[in-house]
């Protein structure tokens, strides 16, 4: 089992910057992604951006240019730095862990979710 417990979320005006962080424990050895989505009343959780273990990003068209992604490895954590946030951007934020599950036990992966941290963007 992985646990992730997510800090940083907040009110915030139009313009403003937050940094959210992630923490990750427990069982966290192959863990081949982490990342953060969020999520509106009535509407799907979507995907924000992403981090591999290699360090390769991804991000969705909404927040390029404005979010950056990183990671620690050592400390086994994300972080999402919000810049230039807009009043869309209120969600909650939930951090993501994609594990590999080892062969011997039937492979594949598995999906660790935090239990999510309100971001909310006045205007």
């Amino acid at each position: 089992q992985v646990l992730l417990v997510e800090s940083g979320g907040g009110l915030v005006q139009a313009g403003e910057s937050l940094r959210l962080s992630c923490a990750a424990s427990g069982s966290i050895r192959s863990i081949l992604a982490m990342g953060w989505h969020r999520q509106t009343p009535g509407n799907q959780r979507e995907l924000v951006a992403a981090i591999s273990s290699g360090g390769s990003t991804n991000y969705a068209d909404s927040v390029k240019g404005r979010f950056t992604i990183s990671r620690d490895n050592a400390k086994n954590a994300v972080y999402l730095q919000m810049d230039s946030l807009k009043p869309e951007d209120t969600a909650v934020y939930y951090c993501n862990a994609v594990q590999a599950i080892p062969t011997y036990m039937g492979g594949g992966q598995r999906n660790y979710w935090g239990q999510g941290t309100q971001v909310t963007v006045s205007s």
